[in-house]
């Protein structure tokens, strides 16, 4: 194997554990913010804490994971692709790869955005359907008798007594939609992933190259962990309004009253219309409490070099 071999399959193993790593610490707080997104009108939860602990009470503890086994399958590919994209874009991009290029850093980034989408944009449309599940069950608790407003994903009679699993959406999705239907809010996941990754690869670029030591050539795993935390965080909050409308979009169950939306300006418009600015920033501190040690695992094991320590083992 080549050393340029190495390198790129070293960059996807850190890529892959950092995402199993990450996932699996913070994914409760993603559903959180998943159903803090989605309430309309009256809500169902007062913030955070209230609807883990709610969700923990109706659905055990395994309830806070739901939908975590399609992250746990695809974010190792989708964290690859994203991280391996930047660094790789990175080196064709700027002429000395230690040089610091803000413009070029950008471009690299929207590069590594572009690329992720591909997995990114049907992991999230499974996911969020899981995800949002307890939140209608609890909201139809109420109003039994009232269908609710949706567009199903499944349409057979037993599918309603049945607890949903990505397999059944995804099947169910393709046979009635086509591969479009799992690539639902593919253009809010666009306008959301480019923007981040503009923003959170020069920043943690940047704010990592403060640490790094001349004997090593590398920053210490404290100083990688703590770039990543916050440039995740920046970024993360920055992009919440299109995270809210990503959400919204591809939601495809809705509860009873609740829009259901065309696209992303007519998401963008209700949403201003009928909820108010502010809840554009809906599970703005979810996701910065979900990015921050998402990547600042990630950037920390990439900068370790796990994949690289693995693929030493098999020489």
């Amino acid at each position: 194997m080549s050393s340029q071999d190495l390198s790129i399959t070293a960059k996807l193993i850190n890529g892959g554990v950092a995402g199993l790593v990450g996932v699996t610490c913070v994914f409760p707080i993603d559903l959180a913010k998943t159903r803090l997104q989605n309430q309309q009108g009256k809500d169902v939860y007062k913030g955070m804490t209230d609807c883990l602990m709610k969700t923990a009470r109706a659905e055990g503890f395994l309830g806070m994971y739901r939908g975590a086994a399609v992250n746990l399958t695809l974010v190792t590919p989708e964290k690859a692709i994203k991280l391996a994209a930047n660094d790789f874009l990175r080196q064709l991009l700027m002429q000395d790869g230690t040089q610091q290029n803000l413009k070029m850093e950008m471009l690299a980034g929207c590069g590594a955005g572009i690329c992720q989408v591909v997995v990114t944009c049907p992991m999230e449309m499974l996911k969020i359907q899981l995800q949002d599940a307890g939140r209608l069950a609890v909201g139809h608790q109420g109003s039994a008798s009232a269908a609710p407003t949706s567009r199903p994903y499944s349409t057979s009679p037993a599918s309603a007594h049945k607890r949903p699993s990505a397999t059944l959406i995804a099947r169910e999705l393709l046979r009635t939609q086509g591969l479009s239907g799992l690539y639902r809010g593919l253009g809010a996941t666009l306008l959301r992933d480019i923007p981040f990754s503009i923003i959170y690869f020069p920043l943690f670029a940047n704010l990592n190259q403060l640490g790094v030591s001349e004997l090593t050539g590398k920053a210490p795993f404290t100083h990688s962990f703590m770039a990543g935390c916050a440039a995740g965080s920046v970024a993360a909050v920055a992009v919440t309004p299109l995270d809210v409308l990503k959400t919204r979009i591809q939601t495809l169950k809705k509860g009873l009253g609740e829009d259901i939306y065309s696209g992303v300006t007519d998401c963008a418009r209700k949403l201003w219309t009928q909820e108010g600015a502010a809840a554009f920033m809906k599970g703005a501190g979810c996701r910065a409490l979900v990015i921050a040690p998402l990547f600042g695992i990630a950037q920390g094991i990439y900068f370790i070099g796990i994949g690289e320590r693995i693929l030493k083992c098999f020489e």
